[in-house]
């Protein structure tokens, strides 16, 4: 069996990982030593997770975000076409080994990926449980979608970024964001007591994920049911503004404010705003708390080709042939980016020269790409230099991003050096 070594841990490598190979969920009914049950609370341990992210619609509730009722809009190529020279593109990963593009997608656990050049499809592979038609859990990807819809309403004037959290939130007067304005939330400025290393089990991410419904809840839990009845309680250490701390809750204080005033559901705003308007294929669907709330932190689960029809709007300045989707001063904001130094104080190792604005990660590269990054190696990576648009879904036994990093960013980098000269 072929393996893969993280922090002095050996993983199945991404072939012999692959959830048809190990039988999850097969047969009729799956033997009980290949089930993924929510209650058991193994779906996102590994190797389970190469089937989960996939699969989620079947372990927990979700809203729809439907696409509309008009066509899909073309992408070009079919299924795979024109994939032959990505596959065989070289690069050096950052820990100087030699790579190939096809050899090094298994090394990150890929799930599917599609690669947009001028807005044609150029490249496009499916791996383990996930199909093109299939729905894929993007995790953090979520915060870039909600918060381009919330620098909208900024935009528009329906939304002041000035203005605190309790201005919107009056049930949020008691806690960290009391005196927090919006667009420190948007920039993930905020002082907070709260731990998002997914490696530690004791971390109050985790206390956020079982009140969104997105772990089971222990016999005798008695912790908050509901985004909001956790969000209410968190408390503020350190100074807002000061420094870039990333933190999910900080996205659910912003969508909880989106809906309340626009009125609508997160689900029902991104359909109406984005997702009927974009030529998408398939609905796209939020997993849902126990109350219904949208997980708008990293609850939204779209397709491959539907993430990328996202990517290639977002690199065509919110355009989308004469319909103005996202305002191109939203787009040109993020682009541009937040202050690279207040971003240095989270010691991201692997992101020199990164700032981060309305919840997209700015590069500030050769390519002056923007991304949006979720855990177990979700990628959207948009890069207007290159006129390129990589969607990828994957399913890494770490989830933090610096597993993956060594390879994705120099991959991508090599990637659009060889588009732009194409």
């Amino acid at each position: 069996m072929s393996t893969l070594q993280f922090d002095g841990v050996d993983y199945q490598d991404g072939i012999a990982s692959d959830p048809n190979t190990l039988g999850w969920m097969q047969g009729s009914p799956p033997a009980p030593d290949k089930r993924i049950r929510f209650a058991d609370d193994r779906f996102f341990g590994f190797p389970q997770i190469r089937w989960t992210l996939s699969h989620m619609r079947e372990l927990v509730p979700t809203a729809s975000v439907w696409r509309g009722s008009s066509a899909a809009s073309a992408l070009g190529a079919p299924s795979g076409g024109d994939g032959a020279a990505i596959d065989t593109l070289e690069f050096v990963d950052l820990q100087g080994r030699r790579r190939q593009w096809a050899q090094a997608l298994p090394d990150v656990y890929t799930d599917g990926i599609v690669v947009l050049h001028r807005g044609r499809l150029v490249y496009e592979r499916y791996f383990g449980a996930l199909q093109a038609h299939m729905l894929h859990n993007c995790f953090s990807i979520t915060k870039s979608v909600a918060a381009t819809l919330a620098a909208t309403l900024v935009h528009e004037g329906v939304l002041d970024e000035d203005q605190t959290i309790a201005h919107y939130l009056p049930e949020m007067a008691a806690s960290a964001y009391a005196d927090a304005t919006l667009r420190q939330v948007m920039d993930m400025q905020i002082g907070l007591q709260y731990s998002e290393l997914y490696s530690d089990p004791q971390a109050a991410f985790w206390d956020y994920a079982r009140a969104a419904g997105l772990r089971s809840q222990p016999h005798g839990y008695a912790g908050p049911t509901s985004i909001h009845a956790f969000l209410v309680g968190l408390q503020k250490e350190g100074a807002h503004g000061a420094a870039f701390a990333y933190k999910t809750v900080n996205t659910e204080v912003m969508c909880w404010l989106l809906q309340r005033v626009a009125g609508v559901q997160l689900s029902a705003l991104l359909s109406q705003r984005i997702w009927s308007l974009m030529g998408c294929e398939e609905d796209a669907c939020f997993t849902v708390d126990p109350v219904g709330t949208a997980m708008g932190g990293a609850g939204l689960c779209t397709s491959l080709r539907d993430m990328a029809r996202f990517g290639e709007l977002m690199r065509n300045e919110g355009a989308r042939g004469s319909q103005q989707l996202v305002p191109s001063a939203v787009v040109a904001d993020i682009r541009r980016g937040a202050d690279p130094a207040k971003f240095a104080k989270a010691g991201y190792g692997l992101l020199g020269g990164y700032s981060y604005r309305n919840m997209w990660w700015v590069t500030h590269n050769e390519h002056a790409a923007f991304e949006g990054r979720g855990i177990h190696g979700q990628r959207l990576y948009v890069a207007p230099g290159a006129e390129m648009v990589v969607a990828r879904f994957a399913s890494h036994p770490i989830a933090a991003s610096a597993a993956n990093d060594p390879i994705t960013m120099p991959a991508l980098q090599a990637l659009g050096r060889m588009l732009k000269g194409a």
